[in-house]
């Protein structure tokens, strides 16, 4: 039972490893989350697990008529999911579900930039600085010709509104997890601004090498348990013998027959 956790990005910070190595990681508070709904394949026609987080100060009618006393929750999201059974509506699940190591993948919206022009919207170069060209130096350019197509396709990168997009960052390893603060570290930057909420889900694709098993993490230590080294049979060598105690020769073939 893994469905995944809303969660609020409280910033960045580092960890050290044993080796001296630095990982930059972002701390997010994961849950506490309660299920206040479950979709089913006969009621909505698919599986899901709707979970809520935070709180809201002044909650519409149609949201308390929603939540049934459960509280008056910030953010609602769905988890979809094979099967609901384990889920009750109610239940609370907490950054305890991850564990070190663990691949999440975290969608959040990213910081909105305002209104930007195509240099640093598109990383155009902009028009050339001589040949009279006095106020080009930042200018898109031509945006398409006259007769045909005789108008400006749509999709064109322009200026325009920069910023404030879903964005999933993939594959990225949980290096710690606090349960009695519902806190998480994740290894990278992760998008949005600080207090902004995030979606945490198992990864979905291919999962890279984990960090902890190269080398442990200070405070966040994996038990292992090493099976105990056999000892080395000793050889001991044979004493040398001195001339006194060498043994005497054998007695002559005739002196043993008389």
């Amino acid at each position: 039972m893994n469905t995944g956790l809303i969660g609020k990005k409280i910033g960045m910070t580092q960890a050290f490893l044993e080796n001296g190595r630095v990982l930059p990681v972002t701390a997010i508070q994961a849950g506490p989350c309660t299920v206040v709904q479950l979709k089913t394949e006969e009621r909505d026609g698919y599986q899901a697990v709707q979970l809520g987080f935070g709180s809201k100060k002044y909650p519409n009618k149609p949201e308390v008529g929603h939540l049934k006393g459960l509280g008056p929750f910030g953010l609602l999201r769905e988890f979809r999911v094979a099967s609901t059974e384990g889920y009750e509506i109610g239940q609370v699940l907490q950054a305890g579900m991850f564990s070190p190591g663990d691949t999440v993948d975290v969608s959040g919206r990213s910081r909105g930039m305002g209104f930007a022009g195509g240099v640093k919207r598109h990383n155009f170069r902009g028009g050339p600085k001589t040949h009279g060209q006095s106020d080009r130096h930042r200018a898109p350019g031509s945006i398409g010709a006259g007769t045909t197509p005789g108008r400006v396709v749509k999709g064109l990168r322009m200026a325009g509104h920069m910023g404030d997009e879903l964005i999933t960052t993939q594959n990225l390893e949980v290096i710690g997890v606090d349960e009695e603060r519902d806190l998480l570290l994740i290894r990278g930057a992760i998008p949005g601004a600080k207090n902004s909420y995030v979606v945490i889900r198992p990864a979905t694709k291919g999962k890279r090498r984990s960090t902890l098993a190269e080398t442990e993490l200070l405070g966040l230590k994996p038990v292992v348990e090493e099976a105990p080294a056999e000892e080395p049979e000793v050889v001991e060598a044979p004493e040398a013998t001195t001339e006194s105690e060498a043994p005497e020769p054998e007695a002559d073939a005739e002196e043993k027959q008389d």
